[in-house]
């Protein structure tokens, strides 16, 4: 008998879904601003796809917050405030000690490890000065948090506010800086997560994104152009 494979099945990734992801990175890094405008026959010329597919993405990207409608003038990327950066450092708050509640109940030991991991890059990052690694490996970790956690809705509502995190952190690049206190925030959450700790790992994950919370809104530079 011919042998049999539990595989999952290729899924085939649709035009819209492509020009959103590219659009997601592009807002997420900078490439277009917070504030901007976006032309439909400009974009549609340049990423080489027809208006239909681009106005499902664009579609896609408003219901995710990432563009704002406004009437009779067009489509433009969001502007975030300080009263907005908190709102969504308090929905990450929130999804990430849920992403930790799970982690601690399945197989913590692997999360931890994978997590201590994400640690080093980001220590080997801090070695080299590059602040763009750093910045990174930061994502990195808060990504592979919730994503460990095996809950498709978390990662789903997870992956909007990591963009706008990256957004914030794109405007601030020149103001971003890593001591060894940031790491140490790191640590301690995985170390925390390692351990089965659930209670202390959102305890150490609500003090860091306090902290990180309060460089963003202090830093000297400002992530909205209103």
């Amino acid at each position: 008998m011919p042998q049999r494979y539990s595989l999952e099945p290729v899924i085939q990734e649709s035009t819209p879904s492509i020009i959103a992801r590219k659009l997601r990175y592009a807002i997420a890094h900078g490439e277009v601003a917070p504030g901007s405008q976006l032309g439909e026959a400009e974009l549609a010329r340049e990423l080489g796809v027809s208006r239909g597919p681009l106005r499902e993405a664009m579609q896609r990207l408003t219901q995710e917050g990432l563009l704002v409608s406004i009437r009779n003038r067009g489509l433009f990327v969001i502007e975030m405030t300080d009263a907005e950066i908190r709102d969504m450092y308090v929905l990450r708050t929130a999804i990430e000690s849920a992403a930790c509640k799970l982690l601690v109940r399945a197989d913590h030991v692997a999360a931890g490890e994978n997590l201590l991991a994400n640690v080093t890059e980001m220590e080997n990052a801090a070695a080299t000065g590059d602040r763009a690694a750093m910045s990174d490996a930061d994502m990195a970790f808060h990504e592979h948090l919730v994503a460990l956690s095996g809950s498709r809705s978390l990662a789903r509502i997870h992956s909007t506010l990591m963009t706008e995190t990256r957004m914030c952190l794109t405007v601030l690049q020149d103001s971003y800086r890593v001591t060894e206190e940031w790491i140490a925030e790191h640590r301690g959450i995985a170390e925390a997560v390692l351990g089965g700790d659930g209670a202390l790992a959102e305890s150490r994950l609500s003090d860091h994104e306090d902290d990180a919370l309060a460089r963003l809104t202090s830093a000297p530079a400002s992530v909205s152009a209103g």
